[in-house]
């Protein structure tokens, strides 16, 4: 029996998600926003990616780098159930495992070769940017769909069905920040709040001002009874606004 493994990330994410607070729990949430998967220089050849470009969609495996110093117990508490019920640590998503590994199905919008450089990119993942890649697979349509599946537990997607409200402001600088970048901001926007990344034991308190980091901004938002309202955008420090 194999009682230990070294392996090493064959790839790094580039994502618009610059902290772990605000990335949707699960991948395919977030469709607007696109993401590059930068093959190491070891691994980026055009062979090891041949025929990649045939494929809709692809998995993911992933290190929950941010974790991997955290620890695990046997018991964790979902979010998805408020943070009141316990399950096991198999049962579930959570980052905190043993083995502090994950998996996400994407799809693959383009295989990019210039040079040397072997780059994917690809729509709906839930990463981290800096996350480590250990594997890109294939996703198998007539094996990876298991159409009778169920999961009681999460057995359905559960979003707000609340209107974006923004500040004069923060509208004014979601509409520079689009024309500028090109990113549809504005539904970046939607798709992430509408999730509702506030940890279950807040929710209740509608006064309450978060921010998330996204791309090169920080968005302060609040949710209420009838709207999700984002009061202001600004760009980060670090960032490059030229």
């Amino acid at each position: 029996m194999i009682e230990s493994l070294n392996v090493q990330p064959v790839a790094v994410v580039r994502s618009a998600f610059k902290e772990k607070f605000g990335i949707p729990r699960q991948p395919g949430l977030a469709n607007s926003i696109v993401s590059t998967i930068e093959l190491l220089p070891e691994f980026s050849s055009a062979d090891a990616v041949r025929g990649l470009e045939q494929c809709s969609h692809i998995w993911l495996v992933f290190v929950f780098s941010e974790c991997v110093d955290k620890g695990w117990s046997p018991l964790v508490r979902p979010p998805r159930l408020g943070g009141n019920k316990k399950l096991g640590v198999f049962a579930t998503r959570s980052p905190f495992r043993p083995n502090p590994v994950g998996l996400s199905p994407v799809k693959l919008e383009a295989v990019r070769i210039e040079g040397n450089k072997v780059s994917l990119d690809v729509r709906g993942a839930d990463l981290l940017d800096g996350t480590p890649i250990l594997d890109i697979k294939p996703y198998l349509p007539y094996s990876d769909v298991i159409s009778d599946a169920e999961f009681s537990v999460a057995d359905q997607i559960k979003k707000l069905d609340l209107p974006v409200v923004y500040s004069d402001a923060a509208q004014e600088i979601c509409i520079q920040y689009t024309q500028h970048t090109g990113e549809k901001l504005d539904e970046q926007i939607s798709e992430i709040l509408s999730c509702d990344p506030r940890p279950a034991y807040k929710k209740n308190d509608p006064d309450r001002v978060y921010g998330v980091k996204l791309h090169d901004l920080d968005i302060r938002w609040k949710i209420t009874d009838n709207q999700i309202y984002i009061e202001s955008i600004a760009y980060l420090e670090s960032s490059d606004q030229s």
